[in-house]
């Protein structure tokens, strides 16, 4: 049990190292289109990419997959630059472009890369570790919690915004995406392979 409280507090870390902060990013990028009303959404896109984070990690782990991490670490920029631009886009639309289910493959796949980009660490934890699904699912649980905390705070400063400052939600997308987005280019020059 102790073992597993660990890679709780290592998927908690994960998530929520601000050294490392292109996950954040992605998450708060992932919420800006919704409100309060629809939590539920988020919450379940937060799952998908839970899972795919940890499917991609379980790959590299049992050694099933693999991809080349300067690869990755180019890819992790795009998928926040991508989620940033068509957020944008959607915030000049009054319902969604997009129905939940072109999202959730999105967010799923953005789920794999992410993972990958960490996994080379992980597997450097887990080469003692004779049980690997137990921490996968510890790792994941910490992960979970940690999103879910950010994209509440996401919606509870886009409803403060929103609400306080009388922001129509359509600009409030559309500057946070260009804020989101202009972060990202310094990773994605940092990153650009060679």
């Amino acid at each position: 049990m102790q073992d597993f409280w660990f890679y709780i507090q290592l998927g908690l870390a994960h998530v929520l190292d601000l050294g490392a902060y292109d996950h954040i990013l992605f998450l708060v990028a992932l919420a800006v289109p919704f409100t309060f009303k629809q939590w539920k959404q988020v919450v379940i896109l937060a799952t998908i990419f839970t899972i795919a984070h940890c499917a991609s990690l379980a790959f590299s782990v049992y050694g099933i997959f693999t991809v080349d991490v300067g690869l990755i670490e180019f890819l992790i920029p795009v998928t926040i630059a991508l989620t940033a631009l068509f957020n944008f886009l959607r915030g000049f639309k009054k319902e969604h472009v997009t129905g939940i289910y072109f999202q959730a493959l999105a967010t799923a796949f953005f789920g794999l890369i992410h993972g990958f980009g960490f996994s080379n660490y992980f597997n450097m934890l887990m080469a003692e570790e004779e049980n690997k699904l137990g921490p996968l699912l510890g790792f994941a649980t910490g992960i979970e919690l940690s999103q879910v905390t950010i994209i509440l705070l996401a919606l509870v400063i886009a409803f403060v915004t929103q609400r306080l400052f009388k922001v129509k939600q359509s600009i409030f997308i559309r500057v946070t995406s260009i804020l989101i987005f202009l972060v990202t280019i310094p990773m994605l020059i940092e990153t650009f392979p060679n």
